[in-house]
């Protein structure tokens, strides 16, 4: 379970990296992992990416940065949460008005979303102050994304709804926080299904970078659209309708994206009808061999190829470095090669009549 990001692969020397727009809190959420484990939910990985994240988004040019900005370019590269903290009140003490350092309180220190909330709503009244002279106004975005978040986390959806909409509507450049994942899920929450696929005719586009919550969002609401008149033992008689047949392809579109998305996900647009056809697909996904997305396989041509020439390349190598031996290596290769070529010859001379072998030879 990647916390701040998703990783899949396109090939096996290669991971792509997509930021997770659904990223729990870590003080008041990830925290819990870590008390009943004794285990860190996030990697080394992890926390450099995202320290990375914070300081090119939060940061911006580094040659004007003021104090305590400084002080929080630290504090996001530090792996110990509460030397991380502790950065925090310091660009604080410096800055009653930091509100970079009132961000990573509200995200570590905090142990309840309602404190994270509050947190967040400092940042958002310092940050303010500034984003009117052109600084910080990413980082008043990422603290009202947030503060939609805990508002959802409350029970405020509606709310939250609202508070998304209207940062999309102000910032619709800023398409790097995928705001509008974080309105599926408040959407789907409020089972507002028309809305959410008013969102996804915009989103779901195939020139667009897809993610987890597109791909199965777009699959739950074309399993929504059939489930109400899905019968298995209709479907196994005569087989699945176009609409049926679209909702599996969205199904398996969304498995070959990303096969670590639990299958208990599909279950939360609720009716008894869906469900069963959850289970029928489930069928379905059972004989379906995961690959990787996308998947792409080479010829064997390519391959045959690739593997002679690395094959002379040895070779040449080997005979460059080691002429003598190569040499004796190849005598005693051909001398093997062609040793049974030999011994059938004798055979055929010792059967055959002396004058008819004399006859061919002259031939």
């Amino acid at each position: 379970f990647e916390s701040y990001y998703i990783y899949y692969f396109l090939f096996l020397s290669e991971c792509k990296v997509w930021r997770n727009p659904l990223n729990l809190f870590r003080g008041a959420e990830y925290s819990r992992y870590t008390w009943v484990t004794g285990k860190e939910p996030l990697t080394y990985y992890d926390m450099n990416l995202s320290a990375q994240d914070h300081q090119t988004f939060f940061l911006g040019d580094t040659q004007q940065l003021r104090p305590e900005d400084s002080v929080m370019q630290k504090a996001w590269r530090e792996r110990n949460p509460q030397a991380r903290i502790q950065a925090a009140y310091q660009a604080i003490e410096m800055n009653r008005e930091c509100a970079a350092a009132y961000v990573l309180l509200a995200e570590e220190e905090a142990t309840t979303i309602t404190e994270a909330e509050r947190l967040f709503k400092q940042a958002l009244k310092s940050g303010m102050k500034l984003s009117h002279s052109g600084k910080d106004t990413n980082l008043v975005v990422y603290i009202k994304r947030r503060l939609a978040m805990c508002a959802r986390k409350l029970g405020r959806i509606k709310e939250a709804v609202k508070m998304m909409r209207d940062l999309m509507k102000e910032f619709p450049l800023l398409g790097m926080l995928n705001i509008h994942e974080n309105l599926l899920e408040a959407l789907l929450e409020l089972q507002a299904y028309a809305d959410v696929q008013a969102v996804l005719a915009k989103y779901d586009d195939i020139s667009l970078p897809k993610s987890a919550t597109i791909c199965y969002t777009s699959a739950l609401l074309k399993a929504r659209a059939v489930s109400d008149k899905f019968s298995p033992e209709a479907a196994s008689r005569r087989g699945l309708s176009t609409a049926e047949m679209n909702a599996v392809e969205a199904i398996h579109r969304a498995v070959e994206f990303n096969p670590h998305v639990p299958k208990v996900r599909m279950i939360l647009l609720k009716g008894p009808k869906f469900v069963c056809l959850i289970h029928y697909y489930s069928e379905i996904w059972a004989f379906h061999e995961v690959s990787v997305y996308p998947k792409k396989e080479l010829p064997f041509f390519i391959l045959f190829t690739a593997g002679l020439c690395s094959f002379c390349a040895m070779l040449a190598m080997l005979t460059h470095q080691f002429p003598e031996l190569m040499g004796v290596f190849v005598k005693a290769f051909f001398s093997t090669l062609f040793a049974p070529l030999g011994f059938f010859a004798d055979k055929m001379e010792s059967f055959m009549p002396s004058c008819l072998w004399h006859q061919l030879a002259n031939v």
